[in-house]
């Protein structure tokens, strides 16, 4: 269960640790009054969403200060267990249905996250500017830059340029396309060896 996050991230505090560790009963919870996350899915929890999301922490270590938009969040991911590993940064998790929003702000007064504020808001209505836009599986790539290209603040802090990160599956040649020359594609088996991880990746998109 829980374990497996400390297995990639042996350097987590104690608190960090127990943040983790409540999410599987958190979730369950609100998963059975709003329905978040597949109820199939739910025993997979910190292996198919939690360390799913991670990939991108395995990416780049954002620097504190960084501010870091999740679009499309859905029940938190990937912003809350994000939020959880870089105590530093500022998350801001967006949402068009209201429900989902209310999961995670419930889950981080839980945990006591205090550096994650969610909203329920579209992403053309969202004005903030941010370094990093993250999402997962949200839309196809070329539509989300059309939306939160806007968002993407030119300061630069980080050891990757301001862009987006986005966890996706499948065959991505036709929706990386158009972005062939500048886009990273990075196979989530280069950082978790688990079986389910296969075919899944992270695009890294420069803007």
């Amino acid at each position: 269960m829980v374990d497996i996050i400390y297995k990639y991230f042996p350097n987590l505090t104690d608190e960090q640790k127990a943040q983790y560790a409540k999410l599987d009963e958190l979730y369950r919870d609100w998963n059975a009054k709003i329905n978040v996350i597949s109820r199939k899915d739910i025993d997979n929890l910190y292996e198919h969403h939690v360390l799913h999301t991670l990939a991108i922490a395995k990416s780049l270590h954002f620097k504190a200060g960084t501010k870091i938009m999740d679009f499309g969040c859905g029940g938190g991911f990937p912003g809350s267990p994000l939020a959880i590993m870089f105590p530093e940064c500022e998350f801001k998790l967006i949402d068009g249905t209201g429900k989902k929003i209310r999961v995670c702000q419930e889950v981080a007064t839980a945990i006591g996250l205090k550096n994650l504020k969610a909203e329920h808001l579209r992403g053309e209505d969202e004005k903030g500017k941010f370094d990093f836009i993250v999402s997962r599986a949200v839309m196809p790539l070329p539509d989300m830059v059309k939306i939160v290209k806007k968002n993407v603040s030119k300061e630069q802090r980080n050891a990757m340029p301001n862009g987006i990160f986005c966890l996706k599956g499948g065959n991505l040649q036709g929706e990386v396309h158009s972005f062939r020359n500048i886009v990273e594609q990075t196979d989530l088996t280069s950082f978790f060896t688990e079986e389910w991880f296969k075919e899944k990746h992270l695009v890294y998109l420069p803007i």
